[in-house]
């Protein structure tokens, strides 16, 4: 079996959002809309998802696509 994994999607804009949150978005390693990043699933990350997930589509996944990791 393979590890849990969260497909994070940015779909809205940071820009004019609080500080704190722009660098979540930051942390995640997502720059551009529609940008997708696969992260192992932890409590730490569902923690920062939480905090921005008005910006965010997230999809939980076994494992990344081919060719999108």
């Amino acid at each position: 079996m393979g590890e849990k994994l969260l497909k994070i999607t940015l779909k809205k804009s940071p820009i004019g959002r609080p500080e704190p949150h722009k660098r979540t978005v930051k942390a995640l390693g997502l720059r551009k809309l529609n940008q997708t990043v696969y992260h192992k699933d932890s409590s730490s990350l569902r923690g920062m998802v939480n905090k921005i997930s008005y910006l965010l589509e997230v999809e939980e996944v076994e494992s990344a696509e081919e060719g999108e990791r």
